[in-house]
């Protein structure tokens, strides 16, 4: 068994999580041992990763109509308004990834830093912008661009600022970031302009929403100037967008007013965002359990996607080259028949010298004929199998484990399992769900008291 090294990504990773998060450090490792067994099976090279799948970084997602309070929560919340001005920023029709740096004033990078970094949202997303769109993969800077802030709330985190919903037909590739950008966050600001008015986008982002409120990700900012004239009328304002909400099927979420400072943006004034940042100061334990949850999805679809894919694929290969065997089998057989009927060839076969010889010259010739059949039908197979790993947006390598099986002993021998899958490996990957419970169970452990109720 050759030891595969840990990933550049995977070192970096554990020395990021060494001291201040154990969990995480753990879960590392167990990610090691999943890259270990992939690696034995072909799946993936040396120096890749199934960590790199998600960003392992906290991502905060913000969704709005088409109002300027979006923009003025980032001037307010995140930096000086002088940065970036709200009119410039209530227009932008891009996915925008706001990153920390130190530098006086922020800089603005192309897509493509995003799409071939594994660290943040969007990895490799130009992919599936292709598959969806033919070309629109190479445009992946007309869709997503990169944003660095010096701003002490943006350390150690991502936000995904998402283009403002407008009552234009809907865009795929917007849809489809749209969706990524909810999918991949740990915590979703959701602005109540989104709720002001109709839209195809507005209806699809509310399905997103409803598809997964269960996760407890997602807060509704209300922009209500109101509010800050009069705070006796807070609950009733949350309680009037709650029913509002409510008969859209949203039944979730937390409900936070915006501070007023926002609608009267003053260098000198900060604001009260202190209901916000109560709920940001979390959104590092979402990104915990986030990985974890990532680390066990990991593990069952390796056992309930990626093999079942290079299995059918063995067995549609076999199916075929097994059936066009027994048709020149079938050839050779009607030939025999002609040959009995005119010559009487069959009496040959119990001839004690010359039937041995006649049949080791068909086995010297159905033997590498069948060979050659499956080789040749192995090339169709990998073509699909690439094409099956395109569509399921898979990392692992189908057609390079597929092509593991390729030996004389497994063309020639009724084998369908691919080679490793066994139930060593299966025990393997039992004992990673182990251990990926173990650790949701340790990060329960720091917000519960069960332990020491027990010692008591």
């Amino acid at each position: 068994m050759t030891e595969k090294t840990a990933s550049k990504y995977l070192i970096n990773l554990e020395k990021h999580f060494a001291n201040d998060n154990p969990v995480l450090l753990k879960s590392a490792k167990v990610f090691h041992e999943l890259d270990q067994i992939e690696f034995e099976l072909g799946l993936i090279s040396n120096d890749e990763t199934t960590a790199n799948k998600k960003s392992w970084l906290p991502i905060i997602s913000l969704i709005s109509g088409n109002s300027s309070a979006k923009s003025r929560f980032i001037n307010s919340y995140l930096m000086n308004p002088q940065q970036i001005p709200s009119s410039v920023q209530a227009f932008n029709q891009k996915f925008t990834v706001l990153l920390h740096n130190s530098l006086a004033h922020a800089a603005t990078l192309p897509g493509t830093a995003l799409d071939v970094d594994p660290r943040y949202p969007f990895y490799q997303i130009s992919n599936q912008i292709e598959q969806l769109l033919k070309g629109e993969g190479e445009r992946i800077n007309a869709y997503l661009e990169l944003k660095t802030i010096n701003s002490d709330r943006l350390k150690a985190k991502v936000f995904i600022d998402t283009p403002n919903i407008n009552a234009e037909a809907i865009n795929p590739v917007n849809l489809l970031l749209s969706q990524q950008s909810i999918d991949c966050a740990d915590l979703v600001f959701v602005f109540s302009d989104v709720f002001e008015s109709t839209s195809p986008m507005q209806y699809e982002i509310i399905q997103q929403i409803i598809s997964q409120q269960d996760t407890n990700k997602f807060v509704y900012l209300i922009d209500e100037p109101l509010a800050a004239l009069n705070p006796a009328k807070t609950n009733e304002i949350i309680s009037s967008w709650q029913r509002k909400l409510l008969a859209l099927g949203l039944n979730t979420g937390q409900f936070i007013i915006l501070p007023s400072a926002q609608n009267n943006i003053n260098p000198n004034h900060q604001a009260d965002f202190n209901e916000i940042d109560e709920r940001m100061a979390n959104v590092n334990n979402d990104r915990t359990y986030r990985i974890l949850e990532t680390l066990e999805k990991n593990i069952r679809e390796l056992e309930n996607v990626v093999i079942p894919e290079v299995k059918k694929g063995l067995v549609t290969w076999k199916e075929r080259a097994n059936i066009t065997t027994l048709f020149i089998l079938s050839f050779f057989a009607i030939l025999a028949v002609f040959a009995e009927i005119e010559f009487g060839a069959l009496d040959f076969l119990f001839d004690p010298i010359i039937g041995p010889i006649i049949i080791v010259i068909l086995l010297a010739v159905l033997v590498p004929t069948h060979l050659l059949i499956c080789k040749l039908h192995a090339k169709f197979i990998i073509k699909k199998l690439n094409l099956r790993q395109k569509e399921l947006h898979l990392m692992e390598n189908l057609s390079q484990l597929f092509e593991m099986n390729l030996t004389t002993k497994r063309m020639l021998l009724p084998i369908s399992e691919p080679l490793g899958w066994n139930k060593l490996t299966k025990a393997r990957l039992m004992d990673l769900t182990s251990k990926t419970k173990e650790l949701v169970q340790d990060l329960n452990d720091h917000f519960s008291a069960y332990e020491d109720e027990i010692a008591h």
